[in-house]
C-alpha cells in the first residue's frame, strides 16, 4: 500500500486531544500535527501506510463524534507533503515563489498534494490554520513555468480558494522569511 495522510478538525479542543490519542493508538501511523487552530478548534494530521491511516481516521471519527467538523483522506500522497506539513523542508535552490490561500485547512492540504503532482516544484510549507483564522495556505518554489502550473493545479483542487500569487524573482529578504 502507498503512503497516505488524513486530517480531522474538531470543534472541541479537549475532544481533539483525546481523539488524537485514539488515532495514534488505533494504528501504526506518524503524528504529523496535533494542535489548536483558529478559531478555537483542534486539528489532527496523521500519515503512514494507507490501511493504517484509514483505520486511524475511522477511530478518530468515531471518538470525535459530533465534534468532528471536517475530515480528509488522501490515499496516495506526494512525498513532499509530509515534510511540508511538518515544517521540515530544506530548500536548496529557491527560485520563483507561488502562494495559494484557502478558506479551509483541508483545501490547503489537497491543493498542496495536487500542486506537487502537477509540476516539478518544491513545497516549502503547508500552513494549517494556526494564527490565520482557520485558513490554510501553500508556499512553493521552482522555475516560473512550473510554479505557475502548480498554482493553477492547486486552485482547481478546491472551491474554497481565496487568492494566489506567483512571484518570478522574489527579493532575497522575502525568500529568507519564507524558508
Amino acid at each position: 500500500m502507498g503512503k497516505a495522510i488524513c486530517m480531522l478538525e474538531l470543534s472541541s479542543i479537549a475532544r481533539g486531544i483525546e481523539t488524537s490519542d485514539y488515532m495514534i493508538k488505533a494504528a501504526q501511523v506518524s503524528l504529523l500535527r496535533s494542535s489548536t487552530v483558529c478559531p478555537g478548534k483542534y486539528m489532527i494530521i496523521v500519515g503512514g501506510d494507507t490501511g493504517a491511516v484509514r483505520a486511524s481516521m475511522e477511530a478518530g471519527i468515531a471518538q470525535g463524534g459530533e465534534f468532528v467538523v471536517d475530515s480528509l483522506l488522501i490515499p496516495n500522497v506526494h512525498d513532499q507533503l509530509f515534510p511540508a506539513i511538518s515544517g521540515t523542508v530544506e530548500v536548496v535552490n529557491p527560485q520563483a515563489i507561488g502562494v495559494v490561500e484557502f478558506y479551509s485547512i483541508a483545501s490547503a492540504i489537497l491543493a498542496a498534494d495536487a500542486a506537487a503532482k502537477a509540476a516539478q516544484i518544491t513545497l516549502i510549507e503547508v500552513r494549517t490554520g494556526y494564527a490565520i483564522g482557520g485558513k490554510g495556505f501553500v508556499v512553493l518554489t521552482g522555475d516560473v513555468g512550473a510554479v505557475r502550473a502548480a498554482v493553477e493545479a492547486a486552485k482547481r483542487e478546491s472551491e474554497l480558494y481565496v487568492e494566489s500569487t506567483v512571484i518570478p524573482r522574489p527579493a532575497p529578504q522575502l525568500l529568507q522569511s519564507l524558508l
